[in-house]
């Protein structure tokens, strides 16, 4: 018997990971109008860059370091760190990863490691925020599914409950204050970056360059990067491990999303501090969090165990 789409299931009220209140119809538009403009701009990035040149190496530098910093803080501040607890920080560094994920514009850090939590607690079931097979399995569903997980979740009305999911965050005062500075973050990541292109050259061309490349441009990799861990990674790849989702290792996506693609191993193991556990698997967000260790920055990592890896090893399938 076919399986029923997720949303034609019966559904008992009252939903405990979801808030009283909805999201608000002011918070959506602004999450189209921060999410779809920086879109706009990447897709207008080729032809600039070719065409009209409009593209210098202060932009190249400061859009790359701009990238990494906030893709990290969103896979080694938000994601392993925050949601799993894959390492302890020290609380510099701690301040340090909730300003850099908040950079990314993805959402405050509470509002995003509850939605990441309640997505473990119930990946792709009925209660998931952003399961590509929240519609059915045929491909018709599964194509409105990918793009539910990749961007329409980001408008669904529901709010996922941080009492219930993120007690941990809201008992921290650091990252209160974090969460509550996020208007502001996201004023910096647009003009800090314009700011610094303006600085390096002297001159105001610099700084619209480096405010349509380090802003625009930057911001919306990291988005579809981060979209495409939910939409790609739980539909395509690879399953080296047992999981009880449709969680896959994608390598094309390893080096643009530092490490997060190898989302199979994730799923087995959340806690682990690093996801590309086997031969030639590129992990960049689990080399950093090496070096915090390192500097003595972080502790009590939780790197891959061996005997645990081998018990969850799977047959091998596409």
């Amino acid at each position: 018997m076919t399986e029923a789409p997720i949303l034609d299931r019966p559904r008992k009220e009252p939903r405990p990971e979801i808030e009283p209140e909805p999201t608000g119809t002011l918070e959506r538009v602004l999450t189209g109008v921060f999410t779809a403009v920086p879109f706009l701009a990447l897709l207008a990035a080729v032809p600039l860059a070719w065409g009209w040149g409009l593209l210098g190496w202060s932009d190249v530098v400061i859009g790359t370091a701009f990238y990494f910093i906030t893709a990290g803080g969103i896979t080694v501040g938000f994601h392993r760190y925050f949601t799993h607890g894959s390492f302890k920080a020290v609380r510099p560094l701690r301040i340090a990863l909730g300003l850099a994920g908040s950079l990314a514009i993805q959402g405050p850090v509470i509002t995003w490691v509850s939605d990441h939590r309640r997505h473990h607690k119930y990946s792709d079931k009925e209660a998931d925020p952003h399961s590509p097979w929240r519609f059915g399995s045929d491909w018709k569903a599964l194509t409105k599914g990918l793009f539910w997980a990749h961007y329409g979740w980001l408008f669904d009305p529901e709010r996922t409950s941080h009492e219930r999911f993120s007690p941990d965050l809201l008992a921290d005062k650091d990252v209160r204050r974090i969460d509550a500075a996020f208007p502001a973050l996201v004023f910096a990541s647009f003009f800090l970056p314009a700011a610094l292109g303006g600085l390096v050259t002297m001159s105001w061309q610099g700084a619209l360059t480096a405010f349509f490349w380090a802003s625009f441009v930057r911001i919306s990799m990291v988005h579809h990067v981060t979209w495409s861990i939910n939409s790609i990674c739980h539909t395509f790849g690879v399953k080296d491990f047992e999981v009880r989702d449709k969680s896959r290792n994608v390598w094309w996506l390893a080096i643009l999303s530092l490490g997060e693609s190898w989302h199979n191993l994730h799923h087995s193991d959340p806690t682990c501090a690093r996801h590309g556990v086997l031969k030639g698997q590129v992990d960049i967000s689990a080399r950093i969090i090496w070096v915090f260790e390192k500097l003595g920055w972080a502790y009590d990592v939780r790197w891959p165990n061996p005997d645990r890896l081998a018990t969850r090893r799977a047959t091998r399938e596409a």
